[in-house]
């Protein structure tokens, strides 16, 4: 199963998590889309700064604060991802409040370590 995700909170910065797990996703064969607050491009996959309406996006990975999720919550609400994923630091159960009303699944965990234990 093809599992296209969308990272949102992408950055070019090799160093943060979200640049690593654009690659390793990629890596795993998955079809990677990105949002960030900067233009920029990692391995083929263009970082966005508008709201793109992308199609069948399966899960969805956060790389922002929840302090810098509201604005945010009806995109990802609109895009009817099957998932999304809290990554470290990321938790926010207002939003997974919102996701469940709205039946989108959530998971508390690093989508590093998913990949890694071939749980993804």
């Amino acid at each position: 199963m093809i599992k296209k995700t969308l990272v949102l909170g992408a950055s070019e910065n090799p160093k943060r998590y979200s640049n690593i797990a654009i690659k390793r996703l990629k890596s795993i064969g998955i079809e990677v889309k990105a949002i960030g607050r900067r233009k920029g491009t990692i391995e083929g996959v263009l970082i966005e700064t508008n709201l793109i309406d992308f199609e069948d996006i399966h899960t969805i990975t956060l790389y922002l604060s929840a302090k810098n999720q509201p604005e945010f919550y009806k995109y990802i609400i609109g895009l009817k991802p099957k998932r999304v994923l809290f990554n470290p630091g990321t938790e926010n159960p207002y939003f997974e409040q919102l996701l469940t009303k709205n039946s989108i699944a959530f998971e508390r965990a690093c989508t590093l370590v998913l990949i890694s234990i071939g749980a993804y």
